[in-house]
C-alpha cells in the first residue's frame, strides 16, 4: 500500500452567502479530488455543498456522508467512526478530501467529531481545518452590532436549553448569542426579559440566506415560528442598531 496519503481540509463555507466563503477555502475546494458532506441518514441534501457550489469544479466528486439525527448516544458514535473511517480510505489512497461544514468547522460542527476519530484511529492522516464566517458574526454584521467589546464578555450557546440556562448564562455575561432558537421560544422570550436583556435582543432568521428575516422584537417570536436557523443577539447594553 503506498505511504502517499493524501490530506483532509476541514472547510467551513459560512452561514448562506457564496461570497462570504474564504479565499483559501475556494483555492482548497478547488484542489481536492473528493468533497465530504455530511447529511441527514434520512436524505442526501447538503446545505452547505449548495453554498460551495458556484466555487466547485464542475465534474469534482461529492460523497454525501449520513448522519442520523438521534440523540442515541450508540448510534451516533457508530456513524462518526464509520465516517471517519471512509474518509480515511480516501486520503490512505493518496486522494485529497474535503470535509465542507456549514459556518466554521470546529463551531458547532459535525466536523469536530470526524476530527476526533481521524485524531484517534487514523493519526497517520494529515488534517488542516480552514476557518469559516460563523452565522452570529453575519447576523451582526447584517444588523451592524458589536458583538462585545472592551472588558464585556460574550457568552455563544444553543437555544435548544430554553429559558434556564438563559438565566445562567446571562447572570455572568453581558453578551449572549442563542444558536438554533427554534425550541422553548416562550420560556426564552420570558428569561430574556426576566435578565434585562429582551430590549436590547434581536432574532436573525436564515441570516444570508433566501428567506432571511430580522425581527427586532424578539417578543414576536412568540408569534412568529422560528425555524431550525434562528438566532437571538442579547446585550445588556443598548448597541442594536433599530
Amino acid at each position: 500500500m503506498s505511504e502517499n496519503r493524501g490530506t483532509l481540509f476541514g472547510i467551513g463555507v459560512g452561514p448562506g452567502d457564496p461570497d462570504l466563503i474564504t479565499m483559501k477555502a475556494v483555492k482548497a475546494m478547488q484542489d481536492v479530488d473528493v468533497i465530504f458532506t455530511a447529511s441527514s441518514s434520512k436524505n442526501s441534501f447538503s446545505l452547505a455543498v449548495e453554498i460551495a457550489r458556484p466555487h466547485l469544479p464542475e465534474h469534482l466528486e461529492v460523497e454525501i456522508l449520513p448522519f442520523p439525527m438521534t440523540s442515541e448516544q450508540g448510534v451516533t458514535t457508530k456513524a462518526w467512526k464509520e465516517n471517519a473511517d471512509r474518509i480515511a480510505e480516501v486520503l490512505k489512497a493518496g486522494k485529497n478530501a474535503a470535509f465542507l461544514t456549514l459556518g466554521d468547522p470546529l463551531t458547532y460542527s459535525t466536523f469536530g467529531y470526524i476530527l476526533q476519530y481521524m485524531k484517534a484511529d487514523h493519526a497517520e492522516c494529515p488534517v488542516v481545518t480552514i476557518p469559516g464566517i460563523t452565522s452570529f458574526q453575519a447576523a451582526a454584521a447584517r444588523i451592524n452590532t458589536p458583538l462585545v467589546e472592551a472588558e464585556e464578555s460574550l457568552v455563544i450557546t444553543s437555544g435548544a436549553y430554553g429559558g434556564e440556562h438563559v438565566r445562567r448564562v446571562a447572570a455572568t455575561s453581558e453578551n449572549v448569542v442563542l444558536l438554533k432558537a427554534y425550541k422553548n421560544v416562550d420560556d426564552i422570550a420570558d428569561a430574556l426579559s426576566d435578565s434585562g436583556l429582551m430590549e436590547n435582543s434581536c432574532a436573525i432568521k436564515k441570516c444570508g440566506r433566501e428567506g432571511e428575516e430580522i425581527i427586532w422584537n424578539v417578543g414576536d417570536l412568540r408569534e412568529v415560528k422560528p425555524d431550525y436557523w434562528t438566532l437571538i443577539i442579547a446585550k445588556q447594553k443598548n448597541g442594536l442598531a433599530n
